[in-house]
C-alpha cells in the first residue's frame, strides 16, 4: 500500500503555502490556479463552513480545541509520519487552536497562487498517477476507523465520486465532490 509522503514545512501562518506553477498542477485538473475562488483580500476563498468541517475532523476529543496530539493523529491518516516540528508549525506555534482562531487566520488570508483542493488531492495520490487508487481509498478508510472495505464497497465509493465517469477519482472529481 502506498503511503503519502511527509508534508512540507508550512511557511505562512503555520499553513503550507505553495506557489503552483502550471507544470506543478495535478494531472487531470480542469481548474487553473488563477481561477481558484478568491476572498475579498485576493487570497484563497475559505468559508466558515469549510473551516468548521475541518475543525470538527481535527478536534478528536470534541473539546472545541485542536492540540498538537490531535493534529498529529489526524494527519497520520494521510502522512506516514508527522514530526512534532511540522505539527507545531501547522499550529502556528500555539499549543492549541480554536475554531475562532482558525477563522481569524483563514477567512482573511491573502495567499495567492495556491490551490488547496489540488494540494489536498496530493495526499491521496502520493504516486502522482492523477487519480486516487483503490488501495489508497482502502488505506484511508481503514485509518479513519471504518475497517476493511470490500471490493463492492470500493466500487460504490468510486462510482459515487467519479463525476466524469472514467472509472477513477481524479482531481476534478475530487473538487466536485468537495463542492457538493
Amino acid at each position: 500500500v502506498a503511503v503519502p509522503r511527509s508534508p512540507a514545512e508550512p511557511r505562512r501562518h503555520g499553513f503550507e503555502v505553495t506557489v503552483v506553477a502550471a507544470s506543478d498542477r495535478v494531472e487531470g485538473d480542469d481548474l487553473p490556479v488563477d481561477q481558484v475562488p478568491q476572498n475579498e483580500f485576493g487570497g484563497v476563498l475559505v468559508t466558515p463552513e469549510q473551516i468548521h468541517a475541518a475543525f470538527q475532523f481535527l478536534d478528536i476529543d470534541k473539546k472545541q480545541r485542536v492540540t498538537l496530539d490531535n493534529l498529529r493523529a489526524r494527519l497520520s491518516i494521510f502522512y506516514d509520519s508527522v514530526s512534532i516540528k511540522d505539527a507545531k508549525l501547522l499550529l502556528n506555534d500555539e499549543t492549541e487552536l480554536t475554531e475562532e482562531y482558525l477563522n481569524t487566520l483563514l477567512l482573511t488570508n491573502d495567499v495567492k497562487n495556491f490551490d488547496p483542493v489540488a494540494e489536498a488531492f496530493k495526499a491521496y495520490d502520493p504516486e502522482e498517477t492523477g487519480f486516487i487508487s483503490r488501495e489508497m481509498l482502502q488505506y484511508v478508510f481503514e485509518r479513519l476507523g471504518y475497517g476493511a472495505l470490500t471490493e463492492e464497497d470500493l466500487g460504490i465509493l468510486i462510482s459515487c465520486a467519479d463525476a466524469d465517469g472514467d472509472g477513477h477519482i481524479n482531481v476534478s472529481d475530487f473538487r466536485k465532490m468537495l463542492q457538493s
